[in-house]
């Protein structure tokens, strides 16, 4: 186990502060309120009552701008929590590595991804983007430089972007395994291994269905979850194993619906399943008064909520029946 490295006494101050905000975040009965409102302009007068920037008449673009600047808004207020800061890059890691698959996909296609680019994460778009032209990467993480460098690899070699997303991937989970063991705290690392075992399970799930399997399967598993890799790679073909290799932690239900879905069932309610696994068990924080556990789940709530935002007024935009809205909302934190 690793060591305590992070002290929850740190973090008596800042939970107070975003325990107070939580009191403020949408629960699930709001969303659903939300979701049941006539049309995209009304449901955007309504979000920007909540303290979200009024996206009233944007079109899809503009809208993912606009939560895409609060989002980083937030995190910059977080950082000026410095022992915030460690927890924060947990959550702003996979915004650097969507931006190095915006880079290495555009660079591939031959045109401009910077329309695409996230400000949330921890290197500036326009730092990244420098280092991707010039080849100059000495201001990036190494693990950020070796992704963007193998996957741009990979994709000249093979123009296959799928196998440039695993390199990308792979890079992302070791470095956040990496922040966790180096955080060093109980909480996070299971929140990470739990992450793992998500990404591991949707992996195997697609894999079935589609009928993909062999060396591309493997080289997308990601080690560091509960489930080792090599047993997933022995689930036979109508996925059986899932229920058992998963039976024993928050996947269970998802490990269920996964099965279903291998045989053609919908993928909503796998997805919304391994999603809601990761809201199980950051709920577990309420029962610390302050620490790590609490600044970890408002981080992931706000996120989630961002999330669901966005779910709802897109759905509103195409049209999309409430009904059909609400299916897909995932559990709510608070």
């Amino acid at each position: 186990m690793p060591k305590n490295t992070t002290r929850d006494t740190d973090f008596l101050f800042l939970t107070a502060m975003l325990r107070a905000r939580e009191s403020r975040m949408l629960t699930a009965e709001k969303l659903d309120r939300l979701a049941q409102l006539p049309d995209f302009n009304e449901a955007a007068k309504a979000v920007s009552e909540l303290g979200y920037p009024d996206m009233t008449g944007m079109s899809l673009s503009g809208l993912d701008k606009a939560l895409g600047d609060y989002r980083a808004g937030l995190f910059r207020e977080l950082e000026g929590h410095g022992a915030a800061v460690p927890l924060l890059d947990m959550f702003r890691l996979k915004y650097d590595y969507h931006n190095i698959k915006v880079l290495v996909k555009a660079a591939g296609a031959n045109t401009s991804g910077d329309h695409l680019l996230s400000a949330s994460g921890r290197v500036p778009p326009k730092v990244l983007s420098e280092a991707f032209i010039t080849g100059e990467y000495r201001d990036l993480p190494p693990a950020m430089a070796s992704a963007m460098t193998g996957a741009f690899g990979i994709l000249s070699r093979t123009f296959d972007p799928q196998l440039g997303d695993l390199e990308i991937d792979r890079h992302y989970f070791d470095e956040l395994s990496g922040l966790a063991a180096k955080i060093g705290h109980p909480f996070v690392t299971g929140y990470v291994r739990l992450l793992i075992d998500s990404a591991n399970l949707r992996t195997v799930v697609r894999s079935l269905r589609t009928k993909i399997g062999g060396d591309t399967l493997k080289a997308a598993l990601i080690g560091g979850g509960s489930v080792n890799p090599e047993q997933l790679l022995t689930v036979s073909p109508d996925g059986e194993e899932l229920g058992d290799l998963f039976s024993a932690g928050l996947l269970a239900e998802a490990a269920r619906l996964g099965r279903s879905a291998v045989a053609g069932g919908a993928l909503t309610a796998f997805e919304r399943a391994c999603d809601d696994a990761v809201t199980a068990y950051l709920t577990q924080a309420k029962m610390h008064s302050f620490g790590v556990p609490p600044v970890v789940a408002h981080i992931a709530a706000a996120e989630g909520e961002i999330t669901a935002i966005r779910m709802i007024l897109t759905g509103k935009l195409s049209g999309i029946e409430p009904a059909v809205i609400r299916e897909r909302l995932r559990s709510s934190y608070v």
